[in-house]
């Protein structure tokens, strides 16, 4: 039976179609920012305003050269004719996240902040991934996030007549249930900057093993640049991941 596909979803402007997904990556960005200043209002911050801009400002830009690094070399073939338009429109959230924290330990240590400041963001960057990756699964395989072919149940025709792994769909799934465990977490009393963390490793734990189903393309011993982004985030939080294993794992 031939699979009817309705991706990707567009809708027409002055005579073009257009994706939705530029309409949720705006809206994830400004329900995230909004989120943050609601959870913000509830918290006597310990760093001040005029920091956190700053930080904030570390985040942005760490995340729009990371995202554009690790985007890039998804597709290393691509390496050897880059131009400035290829790299500008090459963008990953792994990348983004990466080069988001490493643009943050800079601003601070240049500050001169030693506080963690990350347990703050945790929920707004859950609920903006979730709502820009509703964007990235309405263009079906227009957007290469999309997984290998499947007989899965779960399996759907994105808009070639194959029925693939629905990768996004996977992830908003996976970040709802982050969503509750962070909920759950609230009874346990962490270190500041733990939940930050836990973060980082749960979804780029996710990504690791999601790269798996996707049709990608081998960086460095058959591992994608995603899988190498993952990694580096287990070893930079090795010590963090045994010591919360020993604390939460068994209390959950």
């Amino acid at each position: 039976m031939k699979l009817i596909s309705v991706f990707p979803f567009q809708f027409e402007l002055f005579g073009k179609q257009y994706h939705y997904h530029y309409i949720f990556e705006t809206l994830a960005f400004i329900v995230g920012v909004r989120l943050y200043y609601y959870f913000k209002k509830g918290i006597v911050d310990p760093i001040s305003d005029e920091n956190r801009l700053w930080i904030m400002l570390g985040a942005m830009l760490g995340a729009l050269i990371g995202s554009r690094v690790v985007a890039v070399l998804e597709t290393p073939e691509v390496i050897h004719h880059l131009t400035f338009s290829i790299l500008y429109q090459s963008k990953t959230i792994i990348g983004g996240l990466l080069g988001g924290l490493f643009g943050v330990e800079l601003i601070k240590k240049i500050i001169g902040v030693k506080i963690a400041s990350g347990d703050i963001y945790v929920i707004p960057i859950l609920v903006a991934l979730i709502i820009g990756r509703i964007g990235c699964f309405s263009m079906g395989i227009d957007e290469p996030t999309y997984g290998i072919p499947t007989h899965f149940f779960m399996g759907m025709d994105l808009g070639d007549g194959i029925s693939r792994h629905p990768i996004m769909l996977y992830e908003m799934i996976y970040l709802l249930l982050l969503i509750f465990l962070f909920n759950r977490l609230k009874q346990f009393e962490l270190i500041n900057g733990d939940r930050f963390k836990l973060l980082m490793v749960l979804y780029f734990l996710f990504r690791f093993l999601i790269e798996f189903i996707k049709p990608y393309q081998s960086l460095f011993l058959n591992l994608s640049s995603i899988h190498w982004s993952a990694l580096f985030i287990f070893i930079y939080y090795y010590r963090f991941i045994i010591r919360i294993s020993k604390r939460i794992l068994p209390k959950l």
